[in-house]
């Protein structure tokens, strides 16, 4: 691991919700991903923390229909210590096209909507776009939300070595642009390569410690 830069030593699945009541405990700072249906949020996950098969992946859009908790222990090396935190990343369903009807998809507007307004230990949104397509209107609706919501919001362009790397430049320069972000709130991820992966680890660190979240274990 790079020297004083944090890295996921370890993760595990807590439990699955609907409800404010099923929310896991004890309370950690909470890190949730949302994106449109089959924006490769598991497969992200499952880079992000090295697990192989701790997010299911699935070729079915909408396969996620709960808020998925897992609990995360980071870990960062300094000339002074060794620092530990643990945080809660939430896998939350997606927006967009979903094999469910009618009923299912207000259900799950219903909680997800809970959650993202009411949550107390929401730190940081890490909204998934898949870089190869245009933004689409439901990815502005969703951010705009979030922002509307007082939430902190990061930009993921996911499946960025599905393109070329100017490709994956141009795109990323023209989602900037469409949503006014800084360099610091958004993030091409390309799940092979693994400085990438660092560096989105220690952007969600960056912001977790600036809003006083993350209590460090020395």
């Amino acid at each position: 691991m790079t020297k004083e830069h944090w890295d996921v030593i370890r993760a595990e699945f807590v439990t699955s919700a609907v409800r404010a009541d099923q929310y896991p405990k004890p309370y950690l700072p909470e890190v949730a991903f949302i994106g449109r249906s089959n924006v490769g949020k598991s497969s992200l996950i499952n880079s992000v923390c090295r697990r192989n098969g701790l997010a299911r992946v699935s070729s079915s859009p909408g396969k996620t229909q709960t808020l998925n908790f897992y609990k995360l222990e980071a870990k960062r090396t300094t000339e002074q210590a060794e620092d530990r935190t643990q945080f809660y990343l939430v896998d939350l369903p997606g927006y967009g096209f979903a094999r469910t009807n009618r009923k299912n998809k207000e259900q799950w507007s219903g909680f997800i909507r809970n959650y993202l307004e009411d949550a107390p230990n929401l730190a940081l949104v890490c909204q998934l776009i898949d870089i190869r397509h245009d933004l689409m209107d439901s990815d502005v609706e969703a951010y705009n939300w979030l922002l509307q919501c007082g939430l902190d919001v990061h930009v993921v362009l996911t499946k960025a070595d599905k393109i070329s790397k100017n490709a994956a430049m141009s795109q990323l320069a023209a989602f900037r642009k469409a949503l006014n972000l800084s360099d610091e709130r958004i993030t091409a991820y390309s799940v092979p390569q693994p400085t990438m992966r660092l560096n989105f680890i220690n952007c969600i660190m960056k912001r977790l410690e600036a809003g006083s979240e993350v209590n460090v274990e020395a």
